[in-house]
Parts: structure tokens; sequence; C-alpha cells
């Protein structure tokens, strides 16, 4: 169970950080607007956050052999899940990921939250700061 949480964290913080690179970089581009960087960067983290809520509503409908932390997992795991009957299988790999893209889209939405609340504040500093 252990290592199929890990796993399910391994493959979601891969597509993650990609989306945050690619963030990061919009960001690096808008940087001449210190406000306007932060509030495209906290819209492009909550739709991440959407993207993230919407793969977990859809998890259990997916097959679950046709999944990237199908592929992650090891000899022994591979062999126990292979083992189990495929109705068993797809439950419990499913539920580990859906659970696994709520906690991170909950974190990710907070991370949407505070950027967009630094965004104000830049927005405020110079609105009003000269």
């Amino acid at each position: 169970m252990d290592t199929l949480t890990a796993l399910a964290d391994h493959a979601i913080r891969r597509a993650c950080g990609f989306a945050g690179l690619g963030i990061g970089t919009t960001m690096l581009a808008l940087s001449f607007d210190l406000a306007l960087a932060l509030r495209t960067a906290g819209a492009m983290f909550a739709v991440l956050c959407l993207g993230l809520l919407a793969s977990a509503w859809h998890a259990p409908r997916r097959n679950v052999r046709h999944s990237e932390l199908w592929h992650l997992l090891p000899g022994t795991a591979a062999e126990f899940a292979r083992a189990l009957p495929r109705g068993e299988a797809q439950r419990l790999i499913t539920g580990i990921q859906r659970q696994r893209l709520i906690w991170h889209a909950e974190r990710i939405g907070i991370l949407a939250i505070g950027v967009w609340g630094l965004g104000l504040l830049a927005w405020l500093g110079r609105a009003f700061g000269g």
C-alpha cells in the first residue's frame, strides 16, 4: 500500500513539476510587471488544480492497466497486482490515485490562492504606494 502511494505521488509530482516549469517560465516572461506575473501564475495554478480534480473524478472510470502508475509498479508489486482479480486491482489502484490527486489538488489550490494574494498586494503597492 505504501509503495502504491509513493509511486502515485511520484507520477503526480512529475506532472506537476512540468506544469510548474511552464508556469515559472511564463512568470519569467512577464517579469516586467510583478503584479501581472503573479496574477497569471495564480490563474495557471488554479487551472492545474482543476485539471488534477478532473483527473481524480475520471480516475475510477479509467482502465488502470493503461495508467502511468501501473507501469511504475516494481516487479513484485506488479505480480501482486496482476494476481488480484481485475476488479479488485482496479478498485485498489484507482482509489489510491484518486486520493493522492485530490491531496495534491488541495495543496496547489492553496498555492493558487496565495499567489493571487501576492499579486493583489503587488498591485495595491503599485497603485497606492507610488
